[in-house]
């Protein structure tokens, strides 16, 4: 069982992102470094971003304490279980 983070951007995520990407780009590589966060991206049409993490417990505490969220770059955020169905070999 996997959980994924989705992001629904805010509306001024153009002004916004670039401000806080810093702080929000240390986040992430953090929780990567620990193998909680396994994967991170934003979806091409600038409507929000997913990441897929070891737990829910990770999920919920990188959404909660992320500039993205914090700063309103993120309008919102929810976090679903996910059956990854391919496993690398």
């Amino acid at each position: 069982m996997k959980y994924v983070l989705f992001y629904e951007s805010g509306d001024d995520v153009a002004t916004l992102a670039p401000l806080h990407f810093p702080a929000h780009q240390a986040r992430w590589r953090e929780f990567a470094d620990t193998g909680r966060l396994l994967a991170i991206g934003p979806f091409t049409d600038g409507t929000g971003a997913m990441a897929v993490f070891a737990t829910r417990a990770a999920a919920e505490e990188f959404a909660e304490g992320d500039p993205f969220v914090v700063n309103c770059v993120v309008s919102s955020w929810s976090v679903r279980e996910w059956n990854e169905a391919l496993l690398p070999s």
